[in-house]
């Protein structure tokens, strides 16, 4: 077994990290910036080193992490997700040295990573996947001609891309003229390749993935699969585990279709196969990640399946400790994403000092935080500063302890997307469970409503004051 893990990240997944070392008895070892010094996961692990002042290069330099890893007698490393965490160079400079990365390998990462080769892999293993490119797109001329043959609208991505970024709908060729230099330009600033393709866009899906785990032994099993579908500008907020839109049958057939796919490309450790789901219950490939999902925690809820100490076990060499007859899901598990944001100003990051937090508890309520009394968000990262994970028997019940857990949870100093999710919660079609991708853009009352009052009541009460000062 690991005896002891570097771990290439920081924020709650750190001290998620950090939480499954100490179970099984690992030592953990945290990384950090100057911008980070106070951070929770460095108090948390057992030992922590400083990766120099700047906020962010210090969590991008692979050789200087792996160096790090091997100076302080590592034997693992585990990266958690975003920075390095879908860089094969990683991965590569890891096996160079010994450290066993907690991860699958780098060919793999490469392959899944470039979006054109995916589709390619999945369409060779009978996985659907949307009509589009072929290869990287030469030029917009290419990509006018292409879109012209399968229909409007399209979608135009970074080959490389991820998170969101360098994706942007055409719904005519004059919107494809227009963004085709600009996606290229995003793929070459965040991705380090300009490299873009086209594809079919799928208007508004339902937005489906399935947790996979595969062993050095040739196992590979699904954990079912979570709903993504409340998303804002391609960034997920809620996520549901499993899915209240999909039949029994739908739940079998999409989890086949992600082991299948896991198969094709020989992978190992933890994944996520993700697809689009049409109005005509078509499944689609979207994407793999290979890597931990931020909202792996509805999963372990459902299932009991502790996936960050399945990683170490299955970098370890070891089998999977489940076969597909063991993994059974029980009720419904829900996360919201707790980001220091301000949803009645653009949603705007709130970074700043938190002079008071409570965190909610009771039955079927976990929290992952990286935040604490104090603790001063800084301005460098992303804006997420916890997570609440809540779990009930049923999809009502879920709902309610949702509602009753974001009302517990308490956050003073700055702004967060709790009553933005509070106001979700109330909305019949999210209740009614059947919502797509488009459910933030078509219900903007929303975010008015979480400012505390609607619209028309905020209009009425300025007409008041107004008038009242007239008068005076």
């Amino acid at each position: 077994m690991i005896k002891k893990i570097l771990i290439a990240n920081r924020g709650e997944i750190a001290v998620r990290i950090v939480r499954a070392c100490s179970e099984m008895g690992i030592t953990s070892v945290a990384i950090y910036s100057d911008a980070d010094r106070h951070a929770l996961h460095v108090k948390k692990a057992d030992e922590a080193y400083n990766i120099g002042s700047d906020p962010v290069q210090g969590y991008l330099n692979a050789h200087n992490i792996v160096n790090l890893a091997v100076a302080s007698g590592c034997d693992a490393l585990h990266p958690g997700y975003g920075f390095l965490s879908e860089n094969p160079m990683l991965a590569e400079i890891c096996a160079r040295r010994n450290i066993l990365f907690i991860g699958p390998n780098a060919d793999v990462i490469r392959m899944m990573g470039d979006k054109v080769q995916a589709r390619k892999a999945m369409i060779k293993a009978g996985i659907p996947v949307t009509p589009g490119s072929e290869s990287n797109l030469k030029d917009v001329e290419a990509a006018r001609q292409l879109a012209a043959q399968i229909g409007y609208p399209v979608m135009l991505k970074a080959t490389n891309g991820g998170g969101g970024r360098g994706i942007r709908r055409c719904d005519s060729e004059a919107e494809l003229l227009k963004n085709y230099d600009r996606v290229v330009s995003e793929a070459g600033k965040a991705f380090g390749k300009p490299e873009v393709f086209l594809e079919k866009c799928v208007v508004n899906p339902r937005h489906i993935e399935v947790q996979i785990m595969a062993d050095h032994h040739g196992n590979v099993i699904h954990l079912f699969e979570r709903d993504c579908s409340i998303q804002r500008r391609n960034q997920k907020l809620i996520e549901i585990a499993p899915s209240p839109q999909l039949t029994e049958a739908q739940r079998q057939y999409i989890g086949k279709l992600a082991v299948t796919a896991a198969r094709a490309v020989d992978y190992e450790n933890a994944g996520t196969v993700e697809f689009l789901l049409d109005a005509d219950n078509q499944f689609y490939f979207m994407e793999m990640n290979t890597r931990l999902q931020v909202e792996h925690t509805v999963t372990e809820t459902i299932t009991g399946v502790d996936i960050v100490q399945e990683q170490i076990r299955v970098a370890s060499g070891l089998p999977l400790q489940y076969q597909q007859e063991d993994i059974q899901h029980r009720g419904f598990a829900m996360e919201f994403r707790i980001n220091a944001e301000d949803p009645k100003n653009g949603f705007l990051p709130s970074f700043g000092r938190i002079t008071r937090y409570y965190a909610p508890g009771g039955p079927g309520v976990r929290t992952d935080a990286a935040m604490y009394s104090g603790y001063v968000i800084p301005p460098y990262y992303d804006s997420m500063c916890a997570k609440l994970t809540v779990w009930s028997l049923t999809w009502e019940g879920v709902i309610e302890r949702g509602r009753r857990a974001l009302n517990d949870m308490t956050v003073f100093g700055v702004k967060t997307t709790i009553p933005y999710y509070l106001e979700i919660l109330g909305n019949n079609t999210f209740r009614s469970g059947h919502f797509d991708t488009s459910f933030v853009e078509s219900h903007p009352e929303l975010i008015n409503y979480a400012t505390g009052k609607p619209p028309e009541i905020l209009a009425a009460a300025i007409a008041a004051a107004i008038s009242a000062h007239n008068g005076l």
